[in-house]
């Protein structure tokens, strides 16, 4: 349910600096609600990085997967689920250009990002202005969601107004082949164990089978390989763990690779009729299926490198890449120490932080928590109060480990998980059950939120 639009104690406006997945969530949730917000994104207004395409908002830099969709067994599906329950935009969007990719949900990036732009653009209570905000608003609600790739004058103005040093992780990104360069007279169509998303078939990803002597060799090319150097102040950043780059993970042994994302377990190859040695998957990026991005393949390897060692893997020796792998330093601030439950700058408190300068990783991540500070800056400008979010919700779990639940020292990004999830203490439930037993009593927890949260919850889909 929304309020009135233009009702009186909904005059207020409110600033949003940053138009990625939170800022644009967090912008739709109090349009919803009748108040007018000013959306500020620094893209085609005199500002960007490398890491960004092009100008839409709430564009996926890094890869086009919002992860597991499975809400029974897995907790990002939960919070997939819980914020189609609360009327999330950037869920809307997704389900509209979905692609197939087993029980994850991927999208079409490009779709995806105009869809968002679409409606954030038509909202009667949105202005999209094309600007670049540099310090801290002095006064009025407003809400940093500037994202990993905040503009380095906003990053110093936020460590000055903070008086911490700011926090930084690397993130990577995947390269992206051209589908019809593929050969799929070596490579095959299956998903892992052939378990396919909700309409599909199996064959959701494509699959590059190595022998064991391949194996090696790539192994041997990648530790070798010319890697990016970087400036001494952002050798000692660390890297995020989701994110590790491939030659990063090769040097912690040469079968950590086959554990990770050349993972072969659950791929029969129907030539063999086995598993192989090791697998290269590839996940399609965009509706038509003329893009495919390697997974889990992030590095820091210069480009000719990479194209050279690509092309060694079987299926891909005549590979063309619409995009390279590459790296860039994310920043987040040490949320358990600055912020309080509801997020607001405890030096600041008309400022509140969302998405992943919160400390939050990944994008569905980064949507709930602007999903979560839109709907708590509507509830203080009503002059209501938002009950407290269940811990037992997976959107709840991941509030409570930004505002409180971890360490300020040790603060790292964090996906959203079940350790962040108050334990099941009843004995009976088996190891087995605990997933789902989780994933019960987190939506009774929602269900009964939203009850006592009325009509602040926005019960209305989008």
């Amino acid at each position: 349910m929304s309020f009135p639009r233009g009702s009186p104690e909904m005059a207020h406006q409110v600033h949003i600096i940053g138009g990625g997945l939170a800022g644009s969530e967090a912008a739709w949730q109090l349009a919803e609600r009748g108040i007018p917000v000013r959306l500020s994104e620094m893209r085609g207004g005199g500002g960007t990085t490398p890491a960004h395409q092009g100008d839409a908002l709430a564009e996926m830099v890094c890869s086009n997967s919002f992860r597991s969709d499975d809400a029974d067994n897995n907790a990002v599906g939960l919070l997939h689920q819980e914020m189609r329950r609360l009327g999330s935009l950037i869920m809307a969007q997704a389900d509209k250009v979905r692609l197939p990719a087993g029980s994850a949900l991927a999208v079409d990036r490009d779709l995806f990002a105009q869809g968002v732009t679409a409606a954030i653009m038509a909202h009667p209570n949105i202005e999209l202005v094309r600007e670049r905000i540099d310090t801290l608003p002095a006064q009025g609600p407003t809400i940093v969601a500037t994202g990993p790739l905040t503009a380095l004058p906003l990053a110093e103005a936020i460590a000055r107004a903070t008086g911490s040093d700011q926090l930084a992780f690397f993130d990577a990104i995947a390269p992206i082949v051209h589908g019809d360069t593929i050969d799929m007279d070596i490579a095959w169509k299956a998903s892992r164990w052939d378990k396919g998303g909700p309409d599909g078939d199996g064959k959701d990803y494509i699959n590059c089978p190595m022998d064991r002597a391949q194996y090696e060799a790539f192994v041997d090319g990648l530790l070798a390989g010319p890697k990016t150097e970087f400036r001494q102040w952002e050798k000692d950043t660390p890297y995020f763990e989701g994110c590790m780059p491939i030659e990063v993970m090769a040097e912690r042994g040469r079968e950590t690779l086959r554990h990770g994302p050349m993972k072969p377990v659950g791929l029969d190859d129907p030539r063999t009729g086995r598993w192989p040695h090791a697998v290269v998957q590839l996940r399609q990026d965009n509706a038509l299926g003329t893009l495919w991005n390697m997974v889990g393949f992030q590095t820091k390897l210069r480009y000719e490198a990479q194209v050279a060692l690509f092309r060694t893997i079987p299926g891909l020796a005549n590979a063309q890449f619409a995009r390279l792998g590459g790296l860039h330093r994310n920043t987040f601030i040490r949320s358990p120490e600055l912020l309080d439950a509801t997020l607001r700058l405890r030096a600041m408190p008309h400022i509140r932080f969302a998405g992943q300068i919160t400390g939050c990783e990944g994008y569905v991540e980064s949507a709930a928590v602007g999903l979560i500070a839109g709907m708590m800056t509507a509830a203080q400008l009503a002059g209501r109060t938002l009950p407290a979010l269940p811990p037992q919700t997976a959107l709840g779990a991941l509030l409570g480990h930004i505002t409180g639940g971890a360490d300020a020292q040790s603060y790292q990004p964090m996906n959203v998980n079940f350790g962040l999830f108050p334990p099941i203490e009843d004995e009976r439930v088996r190891k087995k059950q605990r997933k789902l037993a989780y994933t019960d009593r987190a939506r009774a927890a929602l269900a009964d939120w939203r009850e006592a949260a009325g009509e602040m919850a926005g019960m209305a889909a989008v």
